[in-house]
């Protein structure tokens, strides 16, 4: 729960604590090391009240207290504490019931007004009471003077993650926003349900109590104003986070945030900006589908092309996608296109019904708007001994299994081979999907038992009778595509392969989870819920609408061991799904919004359900420019003496808006104040330099548009 009053040192009451604590800051010596702490404002610019967040970032380890204070100087200006050790606040003589402090540093000022501009300072002190970091962030708030479209007390509630990005063991914020103003009480559910045995915590806002609940772990925290602190989040604490506010009207509101562990540091692609090519699944089954999916895509991209093989010509070209400035984006296919392909707008390429010919390698070019090109090369296993219905490991069918699943940077992996031929006479190791002499790393013979190493061996390597592979101490130049050739007394040969990553640490067992391929979808186009770690022994799954799983919001059901399907009347025609689990949603709608579940069932007859939430946008229509003031106006040019009112006007609802001057984003000044949306902008008293173009701009995740511009002429009486 919130802490108002705590005790902060032995012995003293927290106002004395913090008398010492003021006093102490005086005389602290301050650490040596060098701490880059940030903080940002978020929203980066704040009305007369609107909540602003005071962002940390990089706060540096083994700190023991955190202080913030109004101004630069420390003495006598302490809005509170925060000890880290304890998990307490304590309020300071500045505190105005307002402020909450955080365990990761960031300070939420609520309802704020004009007289919060100011200088705000964070420091940072450990264990030895040394002043670790000193901060200062200046706050400006801009005076609310008039008001267009919705205020925002009628905003829906939104739950933001802070940090976005989770990491194992660390701690994670989920900021409620927009609360009612006339609440009543609020509760948070682990899942996307709300049900009694769920329930997190239950906070009634007239006797600040909290009621912990039976989801409650014993590490949740939370807030009088909403929100809810997860300490230690591990992988269990993954999936849908529901707030859920009751009204003094008895109105009842419900926010859903999906939290997932961030594993970008353990990718076996590497992190950098470039360019990368990830196969989903690593190994794909034949009959199945493999998505290969792209990380890092140019943002100002003009054209995306596929290729099949690592030459880029135009036999070898599969499809193009082009984004066209005037126009809708295009998608053609070339001259290596089977039919089987989908490339989607982000880069990433569908393959269905898979053969052992796709196997090898894939090359996407890029084309930006600056002229540049880039070519990126990725890899796609076929794996014949695999199948939708059926276990590998009771094929005959020759195999390979990495033995750990995944492997990790130093250690060892073993390639074990399975259903090795009795009439085996040689075998040989290859680092590439193609059986050609310079890619050999060990060969064998079996009647003279003996090893013939290749242009690839490595001492790392150790190969054994039974045809299975050891790399010890792997390296990340150890990923790849792997080919076992096996040669037989009938004089035949038989062939596997297996695709080894290596990742830069250890990842955590599979979990059954749905990626949104994009995760803000326009209005019109379609919709890829792509499924990871779908069970091995899998009998059926099933897609539905809402979380609740009832008939009437059905949309798909697959049973996979008799291939048949069955679509819910209203997706029957705007629908596909895949063995693998995946759900295209075509020509998408408003009305598409919302949460899907999806349910599958194993041949043992057990349930997995997981969920994801998909907002679909609406493109933005461009605004325009209303100037109401006390001035004469002449064709598209005003000549002021005193003050100026623009109005940014547009028909788009849940949308933002910033304003624009000179074709660069407006710096604000002391002069200008903003209407709480910032669809109006006030400028009291106007100068000189005030003179030139305004436009707004208005945008959504997935569209922006801006209005004509408004040509301000400021002249002297």
């Amino acid at each position: 729960m919130e802490t108002s009053f705590v005790l902060l040192c032995n012995g003293y009451s927290p106002w004395q604590g913090l008398l010492l604590t003021a006093s102490l800051l005086t005389c602290w010596h301050i650490s040596t090391s060098t701490a880059h702490v940030t903080i940002e404002s978020v929203p980066p610019h704040v009305v007369e009240g609107e909540n602003v967040l005071l962002l940390v970032d990089n706060l540096p380890e083994n700190l023991a207290t955190l202080v913030w204070s109004k101004g630069v100087k420390i003495t006598d200006n302490i809005i509170g504490l925060y000890a880290l050790n304890k998990g307490l606040s304590a309020p300071g003589p500045l505190h105005s019931g307002r402020e909450t402090l955080y365990h990761n540093g960031s300070l939420l000022l609520r309802n704020v007004t004009w007289k919060d501009t100011g200088s705000y300072t964070l420091q940072t002190l450990n264990r030895q009471e040394d002043i670790v970091s000193t901060t200062t962030i200046d706050l400006h708030v801009h005076i609310s003077t008039s008001y267009c479209g919705c205020p925002c007390s009628s905003a829906q509630i939104t739950i933001e993650s802070i940090p976005s990005s989770i990491v194992e063991g660390t701690n994670v914020l989920l900021v409620a926003r927009n609360i009612p103003e006339n609440l009543r009480s609020f509760f948070w559910y682990k899942g996307g349900i709300v049900f009694k045995s769920s329930e997190i915590v239950w906070h009634i806002k007239a006797t600040n109590s909290t009621v912990l609940g039976p989801a409650h772990s014993g590490r949740e925290i939370v807030y009088s104003n909403g929100s809810l602190l997860l300490q230690n989040f591990t992988w269990a604490d993954t999936g849908f986070y529901t707030l859920r506010t009751l009204s003094r009207d008895m109105k009842t509101e419900l926010a859903h945030v999906q939290l997932q562990v961030d594993t970008s540091h353990c990718h076996h692609y590497p992190t950098s900006a470039q360019p990368t090519i990830e196969s989903v699944p690593p190994s794909a089954a034949e009959g199945g589908s493999a998505l290969l999916v792209v990380h890092n895509l140019p943002k100002n991209i003009l054209a995306i092309y596929w290729y099949k093989g690592t030459i880029v010509i135009k036999d070898h070209e599969i499809a193009k996608y082009s984004v066209n400035t005037n126009s809708r984006p295009t998608n053609t296919v070339g001259l290596a296109h089977s039919g089987r392909e989908t490339l989607y707008s982000n880069g990433s390429l569908l393959i269905q019904n898979l053969t052992r010919s796709d196997t090898g390698s894939y090359t996407l070019k890029t084309l930006t708007r600056d002229g540049k090109v880039g070519l990126t090369q990725g890899q796609l296993l076929v794996d014949t001994s695999l199948s939708v219905c059926c276990n590998p490991l009771t094929s005959v069918q020759l195999m390979i299994e990495p033995v750990p699943q995944n492997a990790v940077k130093g250690e060892s992996v073993l390639l074990l081979v399975h259903n090795l031929p009795k009439n085996m006479l040689s075998f040989a190791w290859f680092k590439s999907a193609y059986s050609i002499p310079n890619y050999k790393i060990v060969a064998y013979r079996r009647d003279v038992n003996y090893i013939y190493k290749g242009p690839l061996y490595s001492r790392r390597a150790m190969v054994y009778p039974n045809g299975s592979l050891l790399l010890q101490d792997v390296m990340e130049s150890d990923a790849g595509i792997y080919t076992l050739q096996i040669f037989k007394s009938d004089l035949h040969f038989e062939i596997a392969y297996i695709l080894l990553h290596v990742y830069t640490c250890r990842i955590p067992p599979s979990q059954l989870f749905i990626d949104l391929m994009t995760p803000n979808v326009l209005e019109g186009t379609n919709a890829l819920l792509l499924v990871h770690n779908i069970p091995e022994n899998l009998q059926a799954f099933s897609w539905y609408k809402e979380v609740n799983i009832l008939t009437r919001h059905l949309i798909a059901w697959k049973e996979i061991t008799d291939n048949e399907s069955w679509l819910g009347p209203t997706y029957s025609r705007r629908v596909t799904v895949y063995p693998n689990g995946s759900l295209v949603l075509y020509n998408t709608t408003q009305n598409d919004t919302g949460l899907y579940t999806l349910q599958t069932l194993n041949t043992q007859f057990k349930t997995q359900e997981t969920h994801v939430y998909l907002h679909i946008y609406k493109p933005v229509t461009q605004p325009f420019i209303q100037v109401t003031s006390t001035t004469v106006t002449a064709q598209n040019s005003v000549v002021l003496s005193s003050s100026v009112d623009f109005t940014c006007l547009a028909d788009d609802t849940g949308v933002s808006i910033r304003w624009i001057f000179n074709n660069q984003s407006l710096q604000f000044t002391d002069r200008m104040t903003l209407s709480p949306t910032k669809c109006a902008l006030f400028i009291n008293p106007v100068r000189r330099e005030d003179t030139g173009d305004y436009q707004c701009e208005v945008f959504n995740p997935v569209s922006s548009k801006t209005s004509l511009p408004f040509s301000l002429v400021v002249r002297n009486d």
